[in-house]
């Protein structure tokens, strides 16, 4: 068993820090709200006074925090790195740009120390199940070999998606075609019960036919027809539309940086940049379907 040092205890952060307390790790946790440190402390976790604290003496010190400059800050501009011994692999498992997450990489490299980004899917469900899909970037595959059974006792699949800031980069092409996904699964919905089909029916023959997918599947945007679905539940997440938007925005930048072509990308960002701007940042990413319901045709 491993001594794992746990920074962050969101909505994600929390139940993948107690998946790890579940599997026998000993681990020390810090966030900047005192009641998440309380609350994994009652499940068998130790709490810290601090993110130094938590990581002293770790053999991996795993952060998921909300945005680059989050996680920046704490390893750079708080030092994290510096403070904790060489021999600990740290392991970024938030959701941020491809170039934060190599900067961080190359400065962990030039102390002598190894960086993995990790970023994760399968949304706050998956984190409580310990079903995640970690997609890894790292400099060294031996490095990979290392975390790999740490990050399996927190989900059910971990893939080395290549260097420093590819697992970044994974992340952002699978969420851009989720979302891509959901907005189209919605429109069909909304094409078929206004010319009279039934939405139960029409998803059905969808999932028989050649426009099955995900959404389709265990997330249908549609009300009321899949119980454990947010549609059923006025659209609580679940995968907030704002934490979608973010996403989009980083795929939106690595495809500038990069000169790719993504015009469905495009109109993605640009319809759940208006959903959010229209208050429903905090609903479901699937509450798109209420957005596509409220169109208009131009005329």
């Amino acid at each position: 068993m491993a001594t794992v040092g746990f920074i962050g205890l969101g909505n994600m952060g929390a139940p993948m820090a107690a998946n790890l307390v579940k599997a026998g790790h000993e681990v020390s946790v810090f966030d900047l709200v005192p009641e998440a440190v309380k609350a994994l402390a009652s499940q068998g976790a130790k709490a810290a006074a601090s993110a130094e604290q938590a990581c002293s003496g770790a053999e991996f010190v795993i952060s998921m925090l909300p945005a680059g400059k989050h996680v920046e800050s704490l390893y750079l501009t708080q030092g994290l790195l510096e403070s904790v011994p060489a021999s600990a692999i740290f392991i970024d498992t938030s959701t941020i740009d491809t170039d934060t997450a190599r900067k961080l990489s190359a400065a962990a490299a030039e102390k002598g120390k190894s960086m993995v980004d990790a970023p994760v899917s399968g949304g706050v469900a998956g984190a409580a199940a310990g079903t995640l899909s970690f997609m890894c970037g790292a400099s060294d595959p031996a490095v990979f070999d290392r975390v790999k059974p740490l990050l399996l006792d927190m989900g059910k699949n971990v893939f080395l998606a290549g260097g420093p800031g590819a697992g970044q980069v994974a992340k952002a092409c699978n969420n851009m075609l989720l979302s891509i996904l959901m907005i189209g699964t919605s429109e069909a919905l909304n094409l078929g019960t206004k010319n009279g089909l039934d939405p139960a029916v029409l998803s059905d023959i969808m999932l028989a036919s050649s426009g099955k997918n995900w959404a389709l599947e265990v997330y249908n945007p549609y009300p009321d027809l899949m119980e454990n679905a947010p549609a059923s539940k006025d659209y609580e997440p679940g995968f907030m539309s704002e934490l979608m938007l973010k996403d989009l925005g980083l795929a939106m930048a690595a495809a500038g940086g990069s000169n790719a072509v993504t015009p469905l990308g495009g109109l993605a960002y640009a319809l759940y940049n208006r959903h959010v701007s229209q208050g429903m940042g905090k609903k479901d990413f699937s509450s798109i379907f209420q957005a596509i319901e409220s169109l208009r045709p131009e005329n």
